[in-house]
């Protein structure tokens, strides 16, 4: 049952190309399944979220991160009567413009773009949805509903001020309404991608003895999870005891957001989505308590895992390749693959061609953008 706020897929304002729709799937189910089945979907399986891909099979990938959000979305969506397909739908795409070594490789390409635009995985994102994927007959790219891409590109809030060129590319030919807020579905996906990443990155440093249980028990928010664990399972080995406390920090965090969420729906008033786009305010948030504990843990985890030396060797290193692979292809356009020389021709400046080079950059996984550089001996 639908809350009279949620985006019904039958009011949908369509699609870019038109299309006969499906007799058994909605348009968003549709739109989800798209994503799952495009090429840049499937390379998020060997694309890092904080450890490089290779180190270890246990830690979490851009693609097991996606399906975590697309878990915790549907979870949060249907506690509040929202449409589950699309929130899926954009949980499973939200990620799939980052480049090769998570924020670390985008702020290396980044700056390599700065003359021409600069880089942002959001926007990388729509580009990718909107035109790099190349199989279909009729168009470029997915062709999905203006409400998934709408979501995709505002999942965070408004986007003002000066647009990333890839997101003013499509929002010049769609009209997403950038200066307003997303349904409230786009807003459930950004606030999965937070409970999803707060918890696995907390249990990704801990596997990876960055810190222990001991130093996380002093986080406010996760104290009172290890504690009720100790009082119900007394003497409860060391790995169970950290997957119950986990899982319980975890069921903090949504259970936060849906009784948060729901206060903050019934206040606005708002009846329709439209009526939730056009608030001052996001309406899916966490209450300011849990917000002020998820800072704590934030500002802890940045110390301990993001900037922690083992961690930060591995940063500088993959920023050069990164920088070495830009720098070699802006110079030899030519020497990348055969698909990209169409759109290479094409190029009408320097501007032109670091955009594609970017572009295929920013596609490469982890391990292939490592064995380029070796290959081309960029580190000679």
């Amino acid at each position: 049952m639908y809350a009279p706020y949620a985006t019904m897929p039958d009011r949908s304002r369509g699609r870019s190309v038109s299309e006969e729709e499906s007799s058994f799937r909605s348009p968003f189910q549709r739109d989800r399944d798209r994503i799952i089945h495009a090429s840049a979907f499937r390379r998020l399986k060997h694309k890092t979220q904080v450890f490089v891909e290779h180190e270890g099979d246990n830690y979490r990938t851009r693609l097991t991160h996606s399906i975590e959000v697309a878990q915790v979305g549907r979870t949060i969506a249907g506690a509040l009567g929202l449409n589950q397909e699309l929130t899926e739908a954009v949980a499973l795409a939200h990620d799939l413009g980052h480049t090769p070594f998570g924020h670390t490789g985008e702020d290396a390409l980044h700056e390599m773009m700065a003359p021409y635009g600069g880089f942002d995985h959001n926007a990388q994102a729509i580009r990718i949805v909107t035109a790099l994927e190349k199989h279909y007959a009729e168009f470029d790219g997915l062709n999905l509903t203006w409400e998934t891409l709408e979501a995709i590109a505002k999942h965070n809030g408004p986007v003002v001020g000066d647009l990333p060129w890839a997101l003013a590319a499509c929002n010049n030919g769609i009209d997403l309404e950038l200066h307003t807020h997303a349904s409230a579905e786009a807003q459930v996906a950004a606030l999965a991608d937070d409970i999803a990443y707060n918890h696995h990155d907390l249990h990704d440093g801990l596997r990876a003895g960055l810190f222990n249980d001991d130093d996380v028990c002093s986080l406010s928010i996760i104290a009172p999870a290890y504690a009720e664990v100790d009082a119900k399972y007394p003497g409860l080995d060391k790995s169970r005891r950290r997957h119950e406390a986990l899982r319980r920090f975890f069921g903090v965090m949504v259970s936060d957001v849906i009784d948060t969420s729901r206060a903050k729906v019934a206040a606005s008033g708002a009846q329709s989505v439209e009526e939730i786009r056009a608030l001052d305010h996001a309406v899916v948030t966490f209450s300011d308590e849990v917000w002020a504990q998820l800072k704590e843990l934030r500002g802890f985890m940045f110390t301990q895992m993001y900037r922690a030396p083992s961690v930060m060797v591995v940063r500088e290193r993959v920023a050069v390749v990164v920088k070495a692979l830009f720098a070699y292809y802006l110079k030899n356009t030519m020497a990348m693959p055969e698909r990209w020389h169409a759109e290479i021709r094409k190029a009408e400046s320097e501007t032109d061609r670091a955009r594609i080079v970017s572009d295929y950059i920013a596609g490469m996984t982890d391990r292939f953008a490592l064995q380029l550089y070796d290959e081309l001996a960029l580190g000679a």
